[in-house]
């Protein structure tokens, strides 16, 4: 077989569906479910909503805060953070990642967030405050059922969290209330100060984060990686979805009349998502194949790119604007129309894989756990 090129045959697709969990696999359909149940509970108990919302932190409801901490914690503490390393050796992939995640992603949803909601500040908001948020959970899973590379795609992850942590609070700034002026794109544009986006960001990511490392490391040095990995991560990466759908549940008990009144707002916001979602995943897979990366390297900086945090998203949304705001509601939409649009494009690279010539990547073509050259 040639060193400078290789058809790949990677996992085969049939079975895709089959290999997401049954949380994963149905989340679109938890999601609407949650958000149903919740405008039933508003509805027939509104006792048991205000009930919920008396219990306050500063402006966001105890219940809330508790789900969007929780949100974050198990996604944080999956993360390899010792992966970090890699970038290094792998100067060539890892620079375009972070060019095609912090400069490409956030233009790519800024202009798309414009053009299909330009009446709509708070809706374009929240898809902004979406682009914004790379992604460092359900990568993983795209990544895998794709036959990427998992330790690039957990490298990458790793450097997403630390960017975010850096970086998202100053990107929330620039994008929300200087770029709209600088393209004089009107007066509608929500105005929101660094510190409003800083404050959501520490609590809800700052705090989860410190959680998140201080597991990993305590888990890893006193069990040893594999329990960590293969039997504590499965049992508490699930909370994570669940606290998602807890605080749907309770957003929604609350402000639930939003979405019964508009419900064409949500295809509104779904349109540019799923646009964002192609587009990414195809620039950053052509990049990968014109760059001559192997197959799994591309697969892993095309998820990578395309894939976002819904979870701080919606964080912060809610933290900053309120659970009733138009910019939380666009966030939530986010992971409904992200798992069926991932799933679609899991199939996409791996039709591509059997098709296309990719090059060898710095360690040969990886088939079947193996480096093959």
């Amino acid at each position: 077989m040639s060193r400078a090129a290789t058809l790949v045959q990677p996992v085969q697709g049939g079975q895709v569906i089959e290999r997401l969990s049954l949380l994963n696999r149905f989340l679109p359909v938890w999601i609407f479910l949650a958000m149903a149940l919740g405008i039933g509970l508003g509805a027939v108990a509104p006792g048991v909503a205000d009930a919920l919302d008396s219990a306050r932190v500063g402006t966001i409801s105890f219940p809330i805060a508790f789900g969007l901490l929780w949100m974050m914690y198990p996604v944080l503490a999956r993360v390899k953070y010792e992966e970090l390393s890699r970038v290094g050796r792998a100067w060539k992939l890892f620079s375009m990642s972070l060019a095609l995640n912090w400069i490409v992603g956030p233009l790519v949803m800024f202009g798309l967030a414009w053009t299909f909601l330009p009446d709509q500040p708070e809706y374009r908001t929240g898809l902004i405050l979406v682009g914004l948020a790379r992604c460092i959970a359900m990568v993983l899973v795209w990544n895998d059922l794709a036959g990427g590379d998992r330790e690039d795609a957990a490298a990458l992850v790793a450097l997403n969290s630390v960017f975010q942590v850096l970086a998202y609070s100053l990107y929330a700034w620039l994008f929300l209330a200087i770029l709209p002026r600088v393209f004089g794109l009107g007066s509608q544009d929500v105005h929101i100060g660094f510190w409003e986006v800083a404050r959501s960001v520490l609590i809800f990511l700052g705090l989860p984060l410190a959680l998140g490392v201080l597991t990993r490391v305590w888990g890893v040095r006193t069990r040893g990686r594999a329990w960590y990995e293969d039997r504590f991560m499965p049992r508490l990466a699930p909370t994570s979805l669940i606290a998602l759908l807890f605080t749907i549940v309770v957003m929604f008990s609350l402000k639930g009349d939003v979405i019964v009144h508009a419900p064409g707002d949500v295809v509104r916001i779904a349109l540019p998502l799923v646009a964002y979602f192609a587009v990414m995943f195809f620039a950053a897979f052509w990049l990968g194949w014109r760059s001559r990366f192997s197959y799994q390297e591309t697969v892993a900086m095309s998820f990578t790119a395309a894939g976002n945090n819904f979870e701080l998203a919606i964080a912060v949304a809610v933290g900053t604007f309120g659970i009733g705001s138009g910019q939380a509601l666009a966030s939530v939409v986010g992971p409904l129309i992200e798992v069926p649009a991932l799933v679609a494009l899991v199939y996409v690279a791996l039709w591509s894989g059997r098709r296309l010539r990719f090059g060898q990547g710095r360690r040969g073509t990886i088939l079947n756990g193996r480096v093959i050259t």
